[in-house]
């Protein structure tokens, strides 16, 4: 087959009903892994799946020697170590701020993080009256913020160029590139480029997997291998010369799918090494692992109080599911910076689970005119970037109807009468509302605001007697929570519509080349056909109706991805092919007469009645399934 080159990487396809024996599992990073606790994630409840999230979510904070393989964890001495040091260099251009600069980078999910951490210590350094010292980059400028544009990740040389802008002029720079799967090109670029210029720039990777597991297939505009970059790092490491930070912290409850806690380890990692440096700079002492470690457990405290309200997690899940499953919306409304969390939420549904735009989608109440590096690029550029306050009052509230679910996200140092007025607004056109709302210890919600809630997931902070800079622990601990909240909401959503199967997304959009892999994964995992002939359905599913030439087997995977990215069901109507060994247009009719992407794919598993079918579906009728998750 032509192009055969650009899929040498990809293992063969094992034998039927040993994916796990044949060492597949274990050849797969950790970010990719399938998780054993929620390999029946499909058949779950809303209960269920809150409970199984929130373990997955625990694994964050284990420590090593906890779980097995042994790899370094958040709280290994390894780890703590290298967090010290790089809060050390952080401190040093604290220090001596003049041609200092500190640039948090990401494509995806780790780049829109970036934009909410960089938002939050330039706030921090304003409040002392000192000026700002953090930028960030996401692969596609701010566009990427406020909308699905992940594809944009797979460019180094996007990633580098966007890095001489910001850094122009700079003399000392620290680029802290995130990558979850230490595999995003528009990072591995700048890691590169930030060791080639190391007079003026040091490179910090962070990630989740260990550097041997980071991504080897060739970046089409760069001529070394996100891998190669990352071990040329760890040589550097022993000169700080470069850092990488890269703690295992399991499989995504939902397989690969890093927004969630991959998204949750990159916010928690950096603001603690972050904070820790700002709050013993004005000490004028050195970060320690005692300063990393209270920290760190503030962390950790939150995750206990956020699943603690699992009950109302469940229900405000069920409900957002009930409104998509009858075609309505369900719009996540943040104050302040929990306005961002949501933004996030939404957006990364989209290529997630296939979703539409306006499917879930979130919106920021509150100032955001210092907020981003180009608003230019976001005001007045169409329906998808809608995400202000004049947005939801001009776009979405004349069109709400009372199939919606509206949440509303607030503390209640909020400016309360806004909340109120907004939401009794909402209230005239969908009673489907809901609040989470943040307190600390003493706070009451204003007796009018808490009637106008049916429900109201109501959080309460202890009281924090810290410095200025420790204040903002409490503001971390509040988004980290409710970025929980919305995680498992949205993806509790979606699994009761049927998008997953097993624990995979099965209908993602393959907007970028980790996706791309990811799909292709599957098609082998769930059809058990030869790599070769899943390679060439997937193929078929992307450029039909245009038959596969020898040319478009040998194009690049950009071109592919490109194709892909504009069109729906690609994944589920590919496997749908292999497992029925029917035309695309078959497929596509068989997807259609289905209720769900994955009751089309269980009903071909069970019509061809292979034996490994049992591992991978209930034998339940299919109505029962539906039935026994509330759907």
């Amino acid at each position: 087959m032509p192009g055969t080159k650009r899929f040498q990487h990809v293992i063969e396809t094992p034998e039927p009903g040993k994916w796990e024996l044949s060492g597949y599992e274990a050849s797969l990073p950790v970010t990719e892994k399938s998780h054993p606790l929620t390999h029946d994630l499909d058949k779950a409840n809303a209960e269920q799946i809150v409970r199984l999230l929130g373990q997955c979510d625990a694994e964050i904070f284990q420590e090593e020697g906890q779980a097995v393989p042994a790899y370094q964890r958040l709280y290994s001495e390894s780890i703590l170590t290298t967090m010290v040091l790089v809060a050390g260099k952080v401190q040093e251009i604290l220090k001596d701020p003049e041609g200092g600069l500190v640039v948090l980078s990401g494509g995806g999910t780790s780049g829109r993080m970036a934009f909410l951490m960089s938002v939050s210590f330039n706030q921090l350094m304003k409040g002392l009256g000192q000026k700002p010292l953090y930028t960030y980059l996401i692969a596609g400028g701010d566009r990427s913020v406020v909308a699905s544009r992940e594809g944009t990740e797979d460019s180094a040389l996007h990633g580098i160029e966007e890095l001489k802008k910001v850094a122009a002029g700079k003399k000392r720079v620290i680029v802290i590139g995130i990558s979850v799967g230490l595999s995003a090109p528009f990072v591995a670029g700048q890691m590169d480029f930030c060791m080639n210029n190391p007079d003026i720039f040091l490179p910090i990777l962070v990630g989740f997997n260990p550097v041997n597991m980071a991504r080897n297939d060739p970046i089409e505009d760069w001529n070394s291998t996100f891998r190669e970059i990352a071990q040329r790092m760890q040589e550097l490491q022993e000169k700080q010369k470069a850092f990488v930070l890269n703690p295992a912290i399991g499989p995504e409850g939902l397989s690969g799918s890093s927004r969630m806690k991959g998204g949750s380890a990159t916010k928690i990692l950096l603001e603690t090494v972050l904070l820790a440096a700002h709050k013993t700079v004005d000490r004028g002492v050195a970060a320690s692992q005692s300063c990393l470690l209270e920290i760190l457990r503030t962390f950790e405290r939150a995750h206990k109080v956020t699943y603690s309200q699992g009950p109302k997690i469940a229900a405000l899940m069920k409900q957002a599911s009930t409104s998509l499953q009858k075609n309505g919306r369900v719009y996540l409304v943040g104050w302040q910076t929990l306005g961002i969390i949501a933004i996030m939420d939404g957006v990364e549904c989209i290529h997630t689970f296939g979703a539409d735009f306006q499917d879930i989608r979130g919106f920021l109440i509150g100032d955001h005119s210092d907020m981003f590096n180009q608003k230019e690029e976001i005001v007045a550029q169409g329906p998808q970037f809608l995400f202000s306050q004049e947005d939801f009052l001009a776009s979405i509230l004349p069109s709400l109807t009372e199939v919606d679910t509206v949440l509303f996200i607030f503390t209640l140092d909020d400016n309360l009468t806004e909340v109120q007025t907004l939401v009794e607004q909402v209230k005239k056109k969908s009673p489907n509302i809901q609040a989470l709302a943040h307190s600390t210890v003493g706070q009451y919600l204003p007796s009018p605001l808490k009637k106008l809630f049916p429900s109201i997931i109501s959080i309460t902070w202890p009281l924090l007697f810290f410095e200025y800079e420790g204040n903002f622990i409490q503001k971390f601990q509040r988004e980290l929570s409710t970025k929980w909240v919305l995680n498992t909401v949205s993806t509790g959503a979606h699994v009761l519509r049927g998008k997953i199967l097993q624990n995979h997304m099965l209908d993602l959009q393959l907007c970028n080349s980790k996706l791309f892999w990811r799909g292709l994964a599957m098609l082998q995992r769930f059809s058990g056909q030869p790599k070769a002939q899943c390679i060439e359905s997937l193929l078929k599913a992307i450029h039909f109706p245009q038959e596969v030439s020898e040319e478009i087997q040998a194009a690049p995977i950009s071109h592919h991805i490109q194709i892909a990215q504009e069109k729906e069901r690609v994944i589920p109507t590919a496997l749908v092919t292999l497992l029925l060994r029917c035309s695309i247009p078959e497929a596509e009719a068989h997807l259609a007469a289905a209720s769900s992407v994955c009751e089309a794919v269980r009903s071909a598993l069970l019509r061809i009645g292979r034996k490994r079918s049992a591992d991978l579906i209930d034998t339940l009728p299919l109505a029962s399934l539906a039935d026994e998750k509330g759907t």
